[in-house]
C-alpha cells in the first residue's frame, strides 16, 4: 500500500535525495531520470502509484514476481539495480536543466565505470539525449558503452508516457532481458 501524503508533505520532499540500489556488477542498472517527490518522500523509486515500472519488471521477466517499491532491495538478489540521471527530486522532470541533465550524465558516467554493471538501462530516451549529448538517440540499445558497459534505452514508465502501453514497454525491457540473459 503506497502511504498517502498532503500536497505540502509532497513539498517539503522537493530537492531531497533517494539512495541508489545498486552494488559492483549488476546484469542491469536501471537509471530514472530522477526522483519524484513520492519516490523522495518515501525513498524508494518509482514509487508513484501509476508509474509502470514495477509491473514491466515483473512482466518482462526480470523479477518472477511484482515486487512493491518498499522491496526495491530485492532488486539486488537478481542482478539489478536503480540510480537516477540527475539526483535531486522535482515534481517533474521539465524542472530540471540542460545542465542538470549534462552533469547528471557525466557523474553517471563515474558511477557505471566505478559499479562496472553489464548493462545501463536509461529510462527515458529525451534523458539520455540531453545527458550524453545522443540528439538522435532511440529506444533499443546504443552504440555508446561506457568503460565497458552495454547502453540501453528503455521507455519512460510514467504514467505520463501514453506512447507506450504496459504491453509495448514490457516488450521492450523484455528484449534487453533476454539480450542479458544471453550474455
Amino acid at each position: 500500500m503506497t502511504p498517502r501524503f498532503t500536497t505540502q508533505e509532497l513539498e517539503t520532499a522537493r530537492g531531497r535525495l533517494v539512495d541508489d540500489v545498486a552494488a559492483p556488477g549488476l546484469r542491469v542498472l536501471f537509471c530514472g531520470i530522477n526522483p519524484g517527490l513520492m519516490s523522495a518522500a518515501t525513498g524508494h523509486h518509482f514509487a508513484r502509484p501509476g508509474n509502470r515500472f514495477w509491473p514491466v519488471l515483473h512482466r518482462s521477466g526480470f523479477t518472477p514476481r511484482q515486487l512493491r517499491p518498499d522491496e526495491q532491495q530485492e532488486l539486488l538478489s537478481y542482478g539489478l539495480g536503480i540510480t537516477n540521471v540527475v539526483a535531486r527530486a522535482t515534481a517533474r522532470a521539465d524542472e530540471l536543466s540542460d545542465d542538470e541533465y549534462r552533469e547528471g550524465g557525466r557523474l553517471l558516467a563515474a558511477k557505471v565505470e566505478r559499479l562496472r554493471p553489464q548493462v545501463l538501462a536509461v529510462v527515458g530516451v529525451t534523458a539520455y539525449r540531453i545527458a550524453f549529448g545522443e540528439r538522435k538517440a532511440a529506444v533499443g540499445p546504443q552504440e555508446r558503452e561506457i568503460g565497458g558497459t552495454r547502453v540501453w534505452v528503455l521507455p519512460n514508465p510514467s504514467g505520463l508516457n501514453a506512447h507506450w502501453t504496459l504491453e509495448t514497454m514490457a516488450a521492450e525491457y523484455g528484449r534487453l532481458r533476454q539480450e542479458t540473459s544471453q550474455g
